[in-house]
């Protein structure tokens, strides 16, 4: 495709495109040091320090238009090159995912994707060296902008820089598949193009990316721009020390081996995350197996097919829903947050001093920065739980994540104990001991008899009722449900159950503790198992039924694998463990009956102690069945193909969460497609799992409705 610098034709996208936040294209002429001559630089800012620049058509347009009118300066010797920078903390952030996604037309799709190749090649083939200085975020199309400059620096203070396209339901379509691999190494480059943006989207820091090659020098942020400038003057006149490094810095794309360990990292960061349920990773690796055979322009048309293809499917659309609407807006303004001013939380009790305690004694130490009391039934748990902490910090100071000093001090801010009188002074209590309800009411009335009137009572159940653990006490306002998820680190969803004897004040309470835990909250009604576990029990009990009914295992256990879930159902119950799974069942069977099918063969499983029904072969190929747990399985006559059997599940799934909607456990089937991606791993491209059911029509088969109009 031959670029142009006339952009007039695009203005049937322009109208097209709708509202835009137009990120303009400031020019102004800088006189670089040393007397090397005069360079344009074009500041793209869209009026806003808080959020990073978007790039709709009027940006591209006028960023191209831009670059174009400096050519014939290059050309007369009036500029001696060229370079690219951000506002504030930011570059850019890419295209403008809410107004792309509002694209139906393959044909608008496809002129969008070559708006952004024919701007940046002309910053690729402009008459006179060209830079980047990346200054800030750099995601998708804005460190595109970067990759398609001559040279680049980065600042050490920069945040956020990465190509998360496949994450998001496209590719690198403005030549960040064509240009990664040659400025960084394949090997780099799929690192930042598959593994990085398959690892829930994550991005790099400046350090980190010149490291891997995606910009030439590093420099300090405090002074970032002028010693980008320093660079640029060196480089254009010709130093040539400073090129060899550069040179030197730079990887090579030529070397065969490295693009067969490229593409291989590649393929396993596929198929460990997606599979073939999503178009765009699979499309991704096409064009990235082809990049050594192709020169640019081929290499932009495929780019511009992939796109315009990508941009009309239902998963893009899901994503979209799922990364704006639900990670971006709800999860940050979450539904139901009373207008009660919440308690102040300066020191905060755990019940418990196992690995769930722990890790929470350890979160609220580590975000909050206050006391934290820890108590266990005798001295040996106690003193086994801190050993588990100060275990956990010696690692995170071996890799670098903390200070030697700042574990001393976190380590000094836990405590442990057997009485549980070092509650006393505590604002907030959660207790996190064996999931039974008797046990949990023991230790609430315990606690009552210590603590001040004001101070919350959270428990961390999965399963249990809130308001059974409360009924006794004479506080019954002040008890919430907490519940975090293993790792307690890593994992960023908590629900929060609200009881209807619950105050204001402890939700409020609740929900600004999550706020300072970096977590992100969903407020449901007390009822058994909230809303992951409920949801993700139905499943693993509708296949668990199917085995029972005489399915063969293998097809039961692989036939939800079009869902693109993170692991098959019976991985998942071995992780979970087998005893903790049944026990959670069997209380979602005492409350909602027989929708949650209580699998005798899973008892056996349990009764003999088998911890999972896979064993890997001696070869470590394919898994297989242990001839002793074959044995124990008793099945019945009425087997399921794997299409019924998926057909059934959405079905099910389908009928518990209109259900559940239906009973007001959370007010809106957002809240429990975001429960869904962050406390189940549920697919982004699935858009969460109730567009997914309204997709394949289950929702109008069970409930007669969809749950998105």
């Amino acid at each position: 495709m031959a670029h142009t610098t006339d952009f007039s034709g695009y203005r049937p996208l322009i109208e097209a495109f709708g509202d835009e936040v137009v990120t303009r294209s400031h020019l102004e002429d800088v006189a670089l040091p040393h007397g090397a001559g005069t360079l344009a630089l074009i500041r793209l800012d869209n009026g806003e320090q808080r959020r990073p620049s978007t790039l709709g058509p009027r940006s591209l347009v006028e960023l191209g238009e831009t670059l174009a009118a400096q050519i014939p300066r290059a050309e007369s010797g009036e500029i001696v090159g060229l370079a690219v920078t951000g506002t504030g903390p930011h570059l850019a952030a890419g295209a403008d995912l809410g107004a792309v996604n509002a694209i139906e037309d393959r044909g608008l799709g496809r002129m969008m994707a070559e708006l952004g190749h024919q701007a940046y090649a002309l910053l690729e083939d402009f008459p006179a060296p060209t830079f980047a200085f990346i200054n800030g975020t750099a995601l998708g199309g804005g460190l595109e902008i970067a990759l398609a400059a001559h040279h680049r620096t980065v600042s050490d203070g920069a945040k956020s820089l990465g190509l998360p396209e496949i994450f998001l339901g496209l590719v690198p379509g403005w030549g960040g598949m064509h240009r990664l691999p040659r400025i960084a190494g394949p090997e780099n480059a799929a690192t930042v193009i598959f593994i990085n943006a398959l690892a829930d989207n994550r991005t790099l820091r400046g350090p980190a990316a010149h490291q891997l090659g995606l910009a030439d020098v590093l420099l300090e942020a405090a002074d970032f721009e002028r010693q980008s400038l320093d660079f640029a003057a060196r480089m254009i006149a010709g130093d040539e020390e400073l090129a060899r490094q550069v040179d030197e810095h730079r990887a090579h794309a030529d070397d065969s081996e490295a693009w067969h360990q490229a593409l291989s990292a590649a393929r396993r960061a596929v198929a460990a995350k997606t599979g073939d349920s999503a178009p765009a990773p699979l499309r991704a690796l096409e064009l990235f197996e082809e990049v050594p055979r192709r020169d640019r322009d081929a290499a932009v048309e495929a780019e511009c097919e992939a796109l315009a293809d990508l941009m009309v499917t239902d998963e893009f659309a899901d994503t979209v829903y799922a990364f704006l609407e639900l990670v971006q807006k709800r999860a940050k303004h979450p539904a139901g947050v009373p207008a009660a001013a919440p308690r102040e939380v300066t020191s905060v009790g755990v019940v418990g001093a196992g690995l769930m305690a722990t890790q929470l004694a350890l979160l609220f130490a580590e975000r909050l920065q206050v006391p934290v009391a820890l108590t266990d039934v005798d001295d040996a748990r106690v003193s086994r739980g801190l050993e588990r902490i100060r275990a956990e910090l010696d690692r995170r100071v071996e890799r670098g994540r903390l200070e030697s000093a700042q574990a001393q001090a976190l380590r000094g801010l836990i405590t442990g104990s057997t009485n549980k009188s070092v509650y006393a002074g505590c604002d907030l209590i959660i207790e996190a001991v064996f999931e039974e309800t008797s046990v949990k009411k023991q230790v609430f009335a315990e606690l009552e008899e210590i603590v001040s009137a004001e101070a919350v009572l959270a428990t961390n159940t999965s399963s249990l009722s809130v308001s059974a653990m409360a009924e006794d006490l004479r506080h019954p306002e002040r008890v919430i449900g907490l519940h975090f998820f293993n790792p307690v680190a890593k994992m960023p969803l908590i629900e929060i159950a609200r009881t209807p004897r619950t105050a204001d004040e402890p939700i409020a309470t609740a929900f600004a503790l999550a706020a300072r835990l970096g977590k992100s909250p969903v407020l449901t009604r007390d009822t058994t198992a909230f809303v992951v576990n409920r949801v993700l029990l139905r499943l693993m009990s509708e296949v668990q039924r199917a085995v029972d009914e005489g399915t063969d295992p293998e097809t039961a256990d692989t036939a939800l694998r079009p869902l693109g879930l993170p692991m098959s159902t019976f991985d998942l119950l071995a992780m979970v463990g087998l005893p903790v799974a049944q026990h959670v069942t069997e209380s979602l069977h005492a409350s909602f009956g027989a929708r949650f099918h209580v699998s005798a063969n899973l008892q056996r499983l349990i009764d003999h102690g088998v911890t999972g029904i896979w064993a890997a072969d001696d070869d470590g190929g394919s898994r297989r069945i242990p001839a002793e747990t074959a044995a124990l399985l008793e099945q019945g006559d009425a087997p399921r193909t794997a299409e019924q059997l998926l057909r059934d599940v959405e079905d099910a799934l389908a009928e518990e969460i209109s259900l559940m909607l239906d009973e007001g456990v959370v007010s809106s089937p957002k809240d429990i497609d975001l429960c869904m991606i962050l406390g189940a791993g549920w697919p982004m491209h699935r858009g969460g799992i109730t567009p997914h059911l309204d997709h394949v029509g289950a929702s109008e088969r069970v409930a007669g409705r969809r749950f998105h109009r």
